[in-house]
Order: structure tokens, then C-alpha cells, then sequence
């Protein structure tokens, strides 16, 4: 069985993306740092300039994903003097003059929120996971993310209305299209695009880290055993450990020295889970092993 590696950077993503080939990675998942937030770490974007300050990073992104790869961007609106800031709006239209294809939207659900009140809003319960593609075919093993058909099927199958049983067929060769009898007798069908995850309550000494489910996922829908992950804001890391577990090669870099040495010794302690050995310093030989 080919071994896999795990390989956290510390820098500047911008610049260290430099160093990665060009169309080596499969999937780029991330959450950088939103619109003013976590100025205190990494110093903060206004919303004005954050299409500005993203658009070089993402240049450099769609530069060494593959063809067939996918990005995705966990991102969220910023309120702003009592309104939504357009910024995430504005950013999906830059990265598609960029070259990029919108090509989904995922929604996290974060099912643990706990409530709040503002004068003009409530609390934030979702944040957007964006899809990007470099061309309209890409790798998606949609049977790796199946669930469970679950108790809706013995409701809404049951009796099954004319208009269940008469709609057209997709358009876009789906086999299944709309009609709900096409489900009948089925365990197991496809997700929606509605991720329902708990956010992290452990301490992981990182303010906003991913539970690990929602890379976990991601990975499985767009990768197979010894793919290239890279995560250019790995934070506490998540991303890395569940990309090797799952037998994935992961790339993440950091600008913070406390995260990238928190990354190192929490894989370095999950060697015994894991069969690929881990390198003491592996920044050198990034680019080369990835070729």
C-alpha cells in the first residue's frame, strides 16, 4: 500500500503557493479568515478591500488545481453598519472574470447555535461553502456521500400523489429527475446540498476551527486514496489530519508559527493511528513530491 503524506507550511500562502506545481491538487478546501474578523491573529480584511487582497491568492489556486479538481471556500457575509456587505457576492463575480466556475453552493448548518438578538437580525445559524471548478467536468464521487433514505420515504412514498408519479425527467441525465417513485424501495439516496454539522466546542486553541465532518465529507465527495488536499489556511489543522486518515496526501499552510507547531505535534501523536511516516521538516520537499 503507497504511503501518503501530511506536510503543514509555515508562511504566507500567497507566497508559498509559488512553490507547488502547477495542476497538482485535487481539492482545495479552506476557510480564510473573513471581512474584519480575527484581527488580533491575522490582522483583518476590511470588506472593502477583501476581493483585493483574495483575488492573488485565488490566482495562484487555480493555477496548480488540477483540470478535474475542486475548490472550496467556506466564507460568510460581514454586517456592516446595519446591512450585509456584499463582499462574498463580489468575490464570486471577480473569481469568475478570473476564470473560475461557480459551480455550487453548499449551506453548513450549524446545528449547536446558540441564539442571539440583534437590533435588526438574529443569530447566524449557516455559513456558505462555495464550489469553484476550473471546467465543467470534474471528479465527484457522489455514491462515496450517500445517506440513509430515512423515515421520509415511508411517509411521503407511501401514497404517492399524480404528480409524484408523472414528473418529467432532469434535464440534465440524472437517470432519477423529480419523480418521487423513482426512491421507492431504496436504503440509501443522495444528500441535499445542506450540510447539518455541529460546530467544534472543544478547545483546540483555534477560534474557528472546522469539525472535522465537514472536510471529511468534502473530501470523500471529490477525492480518492492518495489525492493531493491542500488547505492554504489550515488553522488547527483539521483538514490535514482528516485528509490522512482518509488516505489523502494534505498540503496546509499557515502564517501563524503557533498553529503550524500545533499542527506538527498533533500529527506527529497520530502516528500510531496512521501508517505514513511524517518528515521533520517537510516545507523543503513539497514542491517534488508532489510532481
Amino acid at each position: 500500500m503507497n504511503e501518503v503524506v501530511a506536510r503543514p507550511l509555515l508562511g504566507d500562502c500567497h507566497e508559498i503557493l509559488k512553490t507547488l506545481p502547477d495542476n497538482s491538487i485535487d481539492l482545495i478546501i479552506t476557510s480564510p479568515p473573513y471581512a474584519d474578523q480575527r484581527k488580533n491573529t491575522y490582522g483583518g480584511v476590511h470588506p472593502h478591500n477583501y476581493v483585493e487582497w483574495f483575488l492573488p491568492i485565488s490566482a495562484e489556486l487555480l493555477r496548480v488545481l488540477k483540470p478535474s479538481g475542486t475548490f472550496i471556500l467556506n466564507i460568510k457575509e460581514r454586517v456592516l453598519k446595519g446591512e450585509r456587505h456584499t463582499y462574498v457576492l463580489d468575490l464570486i463575480l471577480a473569481m469568475r472574470q478570473q476564470g473560475w466556475l461557480w459551480t455550487e453552493e453548499y449551506i453548513w448548518h450549524k446545528k449547536n447555535s446558540y441564539p442571539g438578538k440583534w437590533p435588526n437580525r438574529f443569530r447566524d445559524a449557516w455559513e456558505r461553502l462555495l464550489q469553484f471548478n476550473k471546467q465543467r467536468q470534474f471528479t465527484m464521487n457522489q455514491e462515496a456521500v450517500m445517506v440513509p433514505v430515512g423515515d421520509w420515504s415511508q411517509k411521503r412514498l407511501k401514497k404517492l400523489s399524480n404528480t409524484d408519479q408523472a414528473r418529467d425527467e432532469s434535464s440534465v441525465g440524472s437517470g432519477f429527475g423529480k419523480r418521487v417513485a423513482n426512491w421507492v424501495g431504496r436504503e440509501m439516496v443522495y444528500p441535499t446540498n445542506v450540510l447539518h454539522l455541529a460546530t467544534v466546542t472543544k478547545n483546540t486553541n483555534h477560534s474557528a476551527a472546522f469539525p472535522e465532518a465537514l472536510p471529511e465529507w468534502f473530501i470523500k465527495l471529490f477525492t480518492l486514496d492518495g489525492d493531493w488536499v491542500l488547505d492554504p489556511f489550515m488553522g488547527s489543522g483539521t483538514t490535514l489530519r482528516v485528509a490522512y486518515r482518509l488516505r489523502r496526501n494534505a498540503i496546509g499552510i499557515d502564517i501563524m508559527e503557533s498553529y503550524y507547531q500545533q499542527v506538527k505535534e498533533a500529527l506527529k501523536a497520530e502516528q500510531l493511528l496512521v501508517l505514513a511516516p511524517l518528515e521533520e521538516e517537510p516545507a523543503s520537499k513539497t514542491t517534488s513530491e508532489i510532481k
